[in-house]
């Protein structure tokens, strides 16, 4: 079972996964169209409290894919852009915290907590937040923060991106994370941002 959010009192940071100008590209179905903008929202409010704002990439090892190093595709999409004092973490696999440093990083500033947003919800959030759980760390996931696209299940059938997307976030409900919506996580460090810093 994952730790619960109220028993560390440390900062939570935002780490927000894969956010990137080649995932705009995807011509697929997906689900929650104003996750971008609750992204956004999130961000502007951890910025405005100096909380740990975290920026992971995606840098594909494939040449063709849009998330190739030198691709435009790999460049932040503009409106959720780390500031030059937020840390930037590039991953090669799904998982954020595999080869890139960021465990030792969250450690190094006794960051505790972790509140994952971004894409997609079944491959790099969801991998993401099981690490984070398997790592100790307290772990939250904003449902209407993250998204995905339609999918082929293992027998060849559509499912829609909302299901795709709410079986991840059951995957990892309760086991890996609390999953929450953005207005819920905003009541709760709004109300607890005192204690926690």
């Amino acid at each position: 079972m994952h730790v619960t959010p109220s028993h560390t009192p440390s900062p939570p940071a935002l780490l927000i996964i894969d956010m990137q100008q080649g995932i705009q590209g995807v011509t697929k179905p997906r689900n929650n169209p104003n996750a971008e903008t609750c992204i956004a929202g999130l961000l502007a409010y951890w910025r405005s409290q100096t909380l740990p704002c975290v920026h992971i990439r995606h840098v594909s090892r494939q040449a063709n894919s849009v998330f190739a190093p030198g691709q435009p595709g790999v460049c932040f999409q503009a409106a959720l852009a780390p500031l030059p004092t937020e840390p930037v973490f590039e991953k090669n696999v799904t998982d954020a915290f595999i080869h890139s440093g960021l465990e030792r990083w969250l450690h190094a500033r006794n960051i505790r907590r972790v509140i994952i947003v971004g894409v997609a919800s079944e491959n790099s959030v969801e991998a993401t937040a099981r690490s984070a759980s398997n790592l100790g760390f307290q772990t939250q996931v904003v449902a209407d923060a993250c998204y995905t696209f339609d999918k082929f299940d293992f027998n060849g059938h559509v499912r829609s991106a909302e299901d795709v997307h709410a079986m991840a976030m059951a995957n990892l409900r309760d086991e890996y994370a609390d999953v929450i919506t953005s207005k819920t996580l905003l009541a709760q460090w709004m109300g607890e941002l005192t204690p926690i810093r």
